[in-house]
């Protein structure tokens, strides 16, 4: 149903009903280049766009190419957002808080500390007026996004020595991205923007103390557990971030509507392909991280709380001085508090129910016996 619903609003299902192919096969090929701020390697997250390319191409029958770069192969993959806007690529896939040095409006494009889960931030984005608030702010930069993925709540990271109270957070050396670096600074962390690919040499030769970056499948392949040992949840700084293709406005509104209608089609099967790949691979790989010897450890409720304050004396900060952060913080925090309400009744009771209904040696969790 959310997919007929989807192709019926982007007019995809009124081309295909009409017998595109032939209106396709009149159209000269168009051919695009995507600059990722992601390495190959990190399969599922730069997998959705390459999943959106694949998605585009083959509704156009060819026509509508997208051929997708890995961070470093074009730009280096903190300069996706400059090179989109500069014309060097005509659209990349990026995590939007990566450019929050620009202005820190730009982190509604990805997550804010203690902000939507990846069911909620969809639900902004597509019907709580997200979409149209973050491409108003984005017009003064020359892109328009669409929405490309998520990753669902991330783990807090990995730490070097265990992170008991509040006053451990002071003088560490942390790989965080987006506001929540700005947010830990009032805690005395000292964060450091890093690209995904080079997190675990900065890890390894001790220049940073501590690193996060999704979760246990890509935290597993980039080998964090091999030199840090303590592996803290949640990652209160990400609780459903997204990533977005961002297009080069220009280019995007010289597309034929059709293929604009594709391309909005691929980045929809691109979203919903990450975040279940994601669910898909994260149980397994926790896992063999702890099986392996990695020590999994809950934030203590006095450093979560101390990092919720932090994180609303910031945005009390930034709302007083940037018009631009105001106007979809206050949109944003709104619609999170109605769906705070709504997840709390029952999405959170049914979830946590469950968490506890079948604990280990329970006949419920048991498969019937072959008669």
């Amino acid at each position: 149903m959310q997919r007929r619903s989807f192709l019926k609003n982007t007019g995809l299902a009124g081309i295909l009903a009409a017998g595109s192919a032939p209106a396709f096969a009149q159209t000269p090929t168009i051919k695009w280049r995507c600059a990722s701020s992601f390495p190959k390697s990190l399969d599922t997250i730069y997998g959705a766009a390459e999943t959106a390319a694949k998605t585009v191409s083959d509704i156009t029958g060819g026509k509508f190419q997208i051929q997708v770069f890995a961070a470093g192969e074009i730009v280096p993959g903190l300069q996706v957002a400059d090179a989109v806007q500069n014309g060097t690529v005509e659209c990349g896939h990026t995590a939007p808080y990566y450019y929050i040095g620009k202005d820190p409006t730009f982190a509604f494009g990805t997550a804010i500390p203690f902000g939507l889960n990846q069911r909620q931030y969809d639900a902004w984005w597509f019907f709580g007026g997200g979409k149209e608030l973050y491409n108003e702010f984005l017009k003064e930069y020359g892109i328009t996004s669409i929405l490309c993925g998520n990753t669902g709540a991330q783990m807090g990271g990995w730490y070097r020595k265990e992170i008991k109270t509040v006053a451990d957070l002071k003088g560490l050396k942390m790989r965080i991205g987006g506001f929540a670096g700005q947010v830990l600074t009032k805690l005395g962390v000292v964060p450091q923007q890093i690209a995904g690919g080079d997190i675990y040499p900065s890890l390894e030769k001790g220049t940073i103390d501590a690193a996060e970056w999704v979760g246990p499948y890509d935290d597993e392949k980039l080998g964090f557990n091999k030199v840090a040992k303590f592996y803290y949840y949640p990652g209160w700084w990400e609780g459903g971030p997204a990533l977005h293709f961002f297009n080069n406005t220009k280019k995007y509104d010289e597309l034929p509507a059709d293929f604009k209608a594709a391309l909005h089609a691929g980045c929809a099967e691109g979203n919903t392909w990450m975040m279940a790949k994601y669910d898909a691979q994260n149980p397994a790989a926790l896992r063999r991280l702890v099986s392996g010897g990695t020590q999994l450890r809950p934030f203590p409720k006095a450093v979560m709380d101390a990092c919720y304050n932090a994180a609303m004396e910031r945005y009390a900060e930034e709302s007083a001085k940037n018009p631009k952060w105001k106007k979809i913080y206050d949109n944003f925090s709104a619609f999170q508090r109605e769906q705070l309400l709504w997840f709390r009744v029952t999405e959170n009771t049914y979830d946590n129910y469950l968490a506890t209904a079948r604990p280990k040696g329970s006949t419920a969790a048991k498969a019937p016996a072959k008669k």
